[in-house]
């Protein structure tokens, strides 16, 4: 029995974290951009005709020696200004640009010195550009970015009285924070995060916001560690703010900012529902735009991995009446996580269990819910039966009529059929679920009375012992 116990403990675990499918837990967007102008891409024409010919190697050195030049004779503006740029065009071909090459050729310090220029603005903006497409790269180039000193040089240009050079210097920082949470709290210590909310205007071009909202993302991403609650506080208004915007690339990135946050644990998950984001947030799970309802189900999925009470909080903005679209959704990444979803509100507490009332689920939920017991994919079988089992053990009085609507719904006929199944775990659960709730006058009886079968053959005479204390309000 207590074999038995520990399984079903493990499982409800693995629900309440880890439910996400390896394809589902990868990043959904680019942590670094390259800066590729789709008027600008490395054509003959775009390079001085002084370099049409040289191979890529040459070609970095010529360009190490116009600036060398420039430095000896720094009253050659022109001569450095189009060596940098032919370095920026270089770095911006869509065709495996020589970043390696070019570093390897002593560029990187002659760029972060052309940052300091404040009286060539236009020497800056192609400097940082050169070095944003550098820090684009691997993470040794990101680095080697960041070793030449060029962070607070870019922090410094955030002020610039040009737009175009500031609107460079936050794609710069966003590609270095986005190699990961130690170049991001790098950043952070120097103080990027209120120059960059201060670009969150009305007057500030759709493209420019795009790029700050994607900082913002790489700001909020990676939780080992997780980033310091100062961050997130100082944050958080402003996703507030951006959650409202009619742009689908900033809505997209500030849902996924907001997923990000509550994937951190408990106290991150308190941060985000304190900010009065959560009534916001669960609409977007029926919008129009599919990366949208990605986001936002990540998002409220994650919350409800968190406390009881923030879970309370979730289902009291109506969430469950976006789940029958949800489960039925073309997408199958959707329906993945619509029922890893509605599967953590079922396990309850980690620690103790509840007991869970089943009100506006019933009717709405389950038939697209039991629907899935026919995927090919196991785990979502098996993640749809433990559910249905909650939700049986939990609901109490209602057992009986909660059996019904699974059998009215083809529900009962899928679980027969997974008697059969290959998978050891799932025919043991359908068994147990038609043993227990649809074996004849059994199924009025108080479900919390039946005994659960071992794998010995014995009985566990307390399958709900876990399962007793606060409810769920739907």
């Amino acid at each position: 029995m207590a074999e038995n116990a520990g399984l079903e403990n493990h499982r409800i675990k693995s629900f309440k974290n880890k439910g996400r499918d390896v394809e589902n837990k990868r990043d959904e967007h680019l942590l670094k951009k390259r800066n590729v102008p789709q008027e600008e891409s490395l054509e003959d024409s775009d390079v001085d005709s002084d370099f049409k010919g040289v191979s890529v190697g040459v070609y970095a050195d010529i360009c190490y020696c116009f600036i060398s030049l420039q430095n000896a004779t720094s009253d050659n503006a022109v001569i450095q200004l189009s060596a940098v740029q032919a370095a920026r065009k270089l770095l911006s071909s869509d065709r495996n640009p020589p970043i390696d090459d070019l570093i390897k050729s002593g560029i990187l310090p002659i760029l972060v010195k052309c940052l300091e220029r404040d009286d060539n603005p236009s020497l800056q903006f192609e400097a940082a550009w050169a070095l944003t497409n550098i820090a684009s790269g691997t993470s040794a180039q990101t680095q080697a970015v960041v070793k030449s000193n060029a962070v607070p040089l870019f922090l410094r240009l955030l002020h610039s009285p040009h737009q175009n050079v500031c609107e460079q210097a936050v794609w710069a920082l966003g590609n270095i924070i986005g190699d990961g949470p130690q170049c991001r709290d790098y950043v952070i210590s120097l103080g990027v995060v209120k120059p960059l909310l201060s670009f969150i205007n009305p007057s500030i071009p759709i493209t420019f916001l795009r790029n700050v909202t994607w900082v913002i993302v790489n700001l909020c991403r990676n939780k080992d560690p997780p980033p310091p609650m100062e961050t997130v506080q100082e944050i958080l208004p402003a996703l507030c703010v951006l959650i409202y915007h009619t742009d689908i690339n900033i809505l997209v990135d500030t849902v996924w900012a907001l997923s990000y946050l509550t994937d951190g644990g408990n106290e991150q998950i308190q941060m985000v529902i304190d900010s009065g984001v959560v009534p916001f947030l669960v609409p977007l799970l029926s919008h129009q735009e599919v990366k949208v309802q990605t986001a936002a189900l990540r998002a409220v999925g994650n919350i409800v991995t968190g406390t009881d009470e923030q879970t309370q909080v979730v289902l009291n903005c109506d969430v469950l009446s976006h789940f029958p679209n949800l489960l039925t959704h073309p997408k199958e990444k959707i329906n993945k996580e619509a029922v890893w979803f509605l599967s953590n509100i079922t396990a309850g507490n980690q620690q103790g269990g509840k007991k869970l009332k089943i009100l506006s689920m019933e009717q709405n939920v389950i038939p697209p819910f039991c629907n899935l017991l026919s995927v090919k994919d196991s785990q979502v079988v098996q993640v749809v039966l433990d559910g249905l089992k909650n939700i049986l053990i939990m609901a109490g009085d209602e057992a009986s009529t909660i059996a019904e609507i699974i059998e009215e719904c083809g529900g009962l006929e899928k679980i027969e059929n997974l008697q059969q199944h290959e998978n050891e775990d799932i025919y043991k659960l359908a068994f147990e679920i038609i043993d227990q709730y649809f074996s004849g006058d059994d199924i009025d009886e108080d479900p919390s009375l039946i005994p659960e079968t071992t794998q010995g053959g014995t009985f566990n005479f307390d399958p709900a012992s876990n399962m007793q204390t606060k409810e769920f309000n739907f």
